[in-house]
């Protein structure tokens, strides 16, 4: 079946675009579906044959014959949740819950495009998400919360939920721990809702839950759905990154292999680039590679990683996986990106600290948080039996330089032997 954009519908159905969009969100267009945020409309769609309260609503007004309630909307493009309005949402949350949630994380585009395929996103609210997503996987988490924060209380769910993950994981890097624990028991309470509510609204819930409590080392909810009922029904970009989670969840198990199978699986068949999940699933790699001592293929993935993040800035990953790549940053980023190795490892210091002060009280556990990132780096791979010599040539210092890195390590940490590091690290 052959599709064409809400723009171009509107040009043949001579209306506003606008209007194309309102008749789709209100399920009045035969076949129109979500895809990154746009509505895309069955070319052989022909247009509805009511189209007079819509055309009113879109003028501001009501006909006579129409009760006022009926144009309650927000008279320009400003979030409803900005506004304070408690009116119900024109659009319950159904069919495009999927479509609509995380709308830059499941786009596809050339890296180098990330630009353009933000502006490219036909529906304003999913550009907007779509551009914090921006702000916050190319670091800069001040601008991700306060753009995300603007849809919190948002009326459609696939807007509010991919608010409040932004808005939870840019808090953690601002320090602002209480704002990120809102987001997050939001994102936990969400399970718990209506169960009548849509399969694709449930399925959105529990994929925002298990990224809640999967890259912050914690355990799904009881009541999390099994992630095989849910994985094959998302769109390609957001499958791709619940896969990237599942292989997380492997490497937390110690599962490495089958971690790396999972990857190379899910690279495999990408049906084109989705850079943001492509760039999580090449980190993951890194980290089962170095689990498993193969340096030359971590080393593989880290630049693919790289060669998709660079040219759009999309650097927040690196900062995030910091101490589980084993060092690679260092032995690879640092040496002929300097500048972007500082962003990275700013990046990692920020996060890091907002990260332990969630994970630590809940798996009750100690991860350091008094090292310097080269000192956890070398402490990671002391605590995995490399010797000093592997070390060192591993990140390309002398293994005097590496026994004072864990000197240092041992006085902060209060500690005189190796087998002593492991409590205090990642798994």
């Amino acid at each position: 079946m052959e599709y064409r954009g809400a723009q171009e519908t509107a040009s043949a159905w001579e209306v506003s675009t606008r209007l194309v969009q309102r008749l789709c969100a209100e399920g009045r267009v035969d076949g129109a579906r979500k895809v990154g945020g746009s509505w895309v409309i069955p070319l052989s769609t022909q247009k509805p044959a009511d189209l007079r309260l819509a055309k009113d609503r879109d003028a501001g007004h009501c006909p006579e014959d129409v009760p006022a309630s009926a144009s309650l909307d927000k008279a320009d493009d400003t979030p409803l949740a900005i506004l304070g309005a408690a009116v119900p949402p024109a659009v319950q949350p159904g069919a495009d819950a999927l479509a609509g949630l995380m709308p830059l994380m499941n786009s596809a585009f050339v890296p180098g495009a990330c630009g353009e395929a933000i502006e490219s996103i036909e529906d304003l609210e999913a550009r907007e998400i779509a551009r914090a997503e921006y702000y916050y996987f190319s670091g800069r988490a001040e601008e991700a919360a306060r753009a995300s924060s603007a849809f919190l209380s948002h009326p459609d769910l696939a807007t509010r939920l991919s608010a409040h993950l932004i808005y939870a994981y840019a808090n953690l890097s601002l320090g602002n721990i209480n704002s990120a624990r809102f987001a997050l028991a939001e994102l936990r309470l969400s399970l718990h809702t209506d169960a009548s509510s849509s399969p694709q609204s449930r399925i959105a819930e529990a994929f925002v839950t298990y990224a809640a409590s999967v890259l912050l080392h914690l355990p799904a909810p009881d009541d999390m759905p099994p992630a095989e009922t849910f994985f094959s029904l998302l769109p390609p970009g957001l499958r791709a990154f619940a896969l990237y989670m599942h292989a997380h969840r492997l490497y937390l198990e110690g599962d490495y292999s089958r971690s790396l199978g999972l990857v190379e699986a899910a690279l495999l068949m990408m049906p084109s680039d989705y850079p943001i999940p492509e760039i999580y699933l090449h980190l993951v790699a890194v980290m089962d590679h170095m689990s498993l001592r193969q340096t030359d293929a971590a080393r593989t993935h880290l630049l693919a990683a790289w060669a998709l993040a660079r040219p759009d800035g999309l650097i927040e990953a690196f900062g995030e996986h910091h101490g589980l790549l084993g060092g690679m940053l260092e032995s690879v980023i640092k040496k002929d990106w300097p500048e972007d190795f500082k962003r990275i490892i700013d990046i990692t210091y920020r996060f890091s600290a907002g990260w332990r002060r969630i994970h630590n009280p809940v798996a009750e556990e100690t991860v350091a948080d008094n090292l310097t990132t080269t000192e956890f780096a070398v402490s990671m791979l002391a605590a995995r039996d490399w010797t000093n010599q592997e070390i060192g040539a591993h990140l390309g210092v002398s293994a005097n330089t590496v026994k004072s890195c864990l000197a240092s390590s041992f006085r902060k940490l209060g500690i005189s032997r190796r087998r002593d590091l492991q409590q205090y690290m990642l798994r």
